[in-house]
């Protein structure tokens, strides 16, 4: 069984997410968490298998908290969802080897990561 944990400050960014997830996958288990903290917090009890973590949140960002992910799961597929589309920020998210996702998420955008994914 495949978990996916969504991370994002915005209730309603990770309720749109999460629906979009099971549309496409419904047999996916789905954690999600407010902000880095909380989603530091969760993995303790779950490890996610996929993480799509927004990249402004308050408090640590979306990629610092990535790379904490990926140092503590290095085979956690991870996406980062923003808005913020310079070029400096999408080479820092590739070079790391993550997804970057271009905000507003759509469902031919979800299902079409959650392909690469699965």
């Amino acid at each position: 069984m495949t978990t996916i944990m969504i991370i994002d400050d915005s209730q309603l960014a990770r309720n749109m997410v999460s629906g979009m997830v099971r549309g496409v996958r419904p047999d996916w288990v789905i954690v999600t968490a407010k902000n880095a903290d909380d989603a530091l917090e969760k993995v303790n009890d779950v490890v996610p298998d996929v993480a799509i973590v927004d990249f402004n949140m308050p408090g640590m960002d979306g990629l610092n908290l990535s790379n904490e992910l990926h140092s503590r799961f290095p085979n956690l597929d991870i996406s980062i969802l923003t808005a913020n589309v310079q070029d400096s920020i999408r080479k820092k998210v590739t070079d790391k080897g993550f997804r970057f996702v271009e905000k507003p998420i759509t469902p031919d955008k979800m299902r079409d990561l959650l392909s690469q994914i699965a």
